[in-house]
C-alpha cells in the first residue's frame, strides 16, 4: 500500500472480521472420503496419496526423430559432399519389440519412439540422409545420444511423481496413465445443495410479472461450486415460507454436505432463511466487509453444514470466493486452496468504508501490472462482475486510495 493511503481507525467492533469468519466456514466441513475412481474420473479432484512411479518415462530408450539408429563412430568422416553409404539391416516401427542389435557398419531404419536397438548410441533424421531403404546415404555426423530419449529421463522408477493434495488437472492425469496408473485415490467431491429462495424469483425464459425477476444466484452458485470441484444440487424457487423451507431440505439431510443458500438473511421482514434457521444451529451475524456484510453459517439439526449468503448477486458471489471456495477445496484435500493473488498499481482512484473490508472487481492487466475499477461498488451490479477477471482487496482500515496506488488483487481466472 502507498504512503498516501489515507488510513482511518475507526472500526465496528460489532462485526466479525472476514479472517474469523473464513475460520467459522471453514470449521463446518470435514475432509471428504477417500475413494478410488479410474482415471477418467477423477478430473478436478485431490490426489488422496503420493503417487510412486512404478516404471520410468520412458521406459526404454527410444528414437526422438524418424531417422536411422547408428553407431555415431561409422559416421565420424560423413558430411555433405562426402557422405557415408550403409546398408539398412532392419526397420524399427514404434511398437516394435523383437527390436535386434545394431550390428557396426549397418543402421535401422527407426521411427519417432521406437525401441533403440542394442549398439546403437544416436539417431540421424530422416532429413539428413537420402532416406534410402536398402542401403541409406548419411549427409553428416553425429554426437552420441543425439536425438535419443533415454530410459528414465523424465521419471525414474520410484521416485513420487505426484504428491497428496495435487488437483488433478489434464497434465496430471497424464503422467499418472504414463506410468501404468489406471486409477487413483482421490476425495471425493464435496456434496453442496444450492438454494436460492424468493417468492419473486422466475426461470430464466418465463415471463416476468411486475415486481418479478429471474433467479440467477442458484445457477451462479452452483457453477461456482461446480468449479471448485464439489457436486451441486440445485433447489429452485423455495417460496417465503418458513415450512416450505423446511420441507425441501427434509429429503436432503442424509445427502449433503453442505447447503448453500442466498438471500433471506438482512434484518428486514419476509427473511425466509434466518426466519427457518435460527434456532436450528445457524448463527447469523455481520461481517466486516462490502459487499456481503450480512452472512449466517452453522450446522442444520446437526445434519449438514450450513453457509447463508447475502442475497444480491455480487454480495453472494464475492462470499463465495473469500469463504465457500476455500473450505470447499480443503474439505475435499486440495493442497492449495487460495487464489492467485498480485499487487498492481491502481489506474484510478477509490474510496472504501472504514472499518470494513471493501472488494471492488477489476480488470488487471499482467502486462502493464496495472488494474483498474469495473463498475461502481453497488452489490447489485451482476453486469460489471461478469466483465471483471479480478478482485481488489482493500483493508479495513483504508479509506481512499489515489491514482498510483499499490493494491492487492485476487485473479479470478
Amino acid at each position: 500500500m502507498t504512503d498516501d493511503a489515507c488510513v482511518s481507525n475507526n472500526t465496528a467492533p460489532e462485526l466479525r472480521s472476514v479472517a474469523d469468519h473464513r475460520a467459522e466456514v471453514a470449521s463446518l466441513l470435514t475432509r471428504t472420503p477417500v475413494e478410488t475412481r479410474p482415471l477418467e474420473n477423477c478430473l478436478g479432484l485431490a490426489l488422496a496419496s503420493d503417487l510412486v512411479a512404478p516404471i520410468s518415462l520412458p521406459p526404454f530408450s527410444n528414437s526422438a526423430m524418424d531417422g536411422y539408429a547408428v553407431r555415431s563412430v561409422d559416421l565420424t568422416e560423413a558430411a555433405p559432399e562426402s557422405p557415408v553409404t550403409l546398408p539398412v539391416a532392419e526397420d524399427i516401427p514404434a511398437g516394435r519389440v523383437d527390436v535386434p542389435p545394431l550390428q557396426p557398419g549397418t543402421a535401422h531404419r527407426i521411427m519417432t519412439g521406437a525401441q533403440l536397438p542394442p549398439g546403437a548410441d544416436s539417431v540421424i533424421p530422416v532429413e539428413r540422409t537420402d532416406a534410402g531403404t536398402k542401403t541409406v546415404a548419411l549427409f553428416g555426423s553425429v554426437q552420441p545420444g543425439a536425438s535419443v530419449r533415454r530410459a528414465g529421463d523424465d521419471v525414474t522408477e520410484g521416485t513420487t511423481v505426484l504428491t497428496a493434495g495435487t488437483r488433478l488437472g489434464a497434465a496430471q492425469l497424464a503422467v499418472a496413465a504414463a506410468v501404468g496408473v489406471a486409477e487413483l485415490p482421490v476425495h471425493r467431491p464435496v456434496r453442496v445443495l444450492v438454494l436460492s429462495t424468493g417468492s419473486e424469483l422466475v426461470a430464466p425464459g418465463g415471463k416476468l410479472e411486475p415486481g418479478q425477476i429471474y433467479e440467477s444466484n442458484g445457477l451462479m452458485l452452483a457453477a461456482a461450486v461446480r468449479e471448485a470441484g464439489g457436486e451441486a444440487t440445485v433447489l429452485r424457487f423455495v417460496p417465503d415460507d418458513v415450512e416450505a423451507f423446511h420441507a425441501a431440505l427434509a429429503e436432503h439431510l442424509d445427502s449433503a454436505d453442505l447447503l448453500l443458500t442466498s438471500g433471506g438473511v438482512s434484518a428486514g421482514a419476509y427473511e425466509v432463511v434466518k426466519d427457518a434457521l435460527s434456532g436450528n444451529g445457524v448463527e447469523f451475524t455481520k461481517v466486516a466487509m462490502q459487499p456481503g456484510m450480512p452472512q449466517g453459517c452453522g450446522r442444520y439439526r446437526d445434519a449438514f453444514a450450513v453457509v447463508t449468503l447475502p442475497g444480491n448477486p455480487v454480495s453472494s458471489m464475492v462470499s463465495f470466493e473469500v469463504f465457500v471456495r476455500p473450505a470447499l477445496l480443503a474439505a475435499a484435500g486440495h493442497a492449495r486452496t487460495s487464489r492467485h493473488e498480485r499487487q498492481a498499481v491502481l489506474t484510478e482512484a477509490l474510496t472504501a468504508p472504514a472499518g470494513k473490508r471493501q472488494f471492488r472487481r477489476g480488470v488487471f492487466d499482467p502486462a502493464t501490472g496495472e488494474v483498474g475499477l469495473q463498475g461502481a461498488s453497488g452489490s447489485h451490479l451482476l453486469g460489471s462482475l461478469a466483465k471483471a477477471d479480478c478482485l481488489l482487496s482493500i483493508p479495513e482500515e483504508v479509506t481512499d486510495l489515489p491514482v498510483g496506488s499499490t493494491v492487492d488483487v485476487v485473479l479470478l481466472d
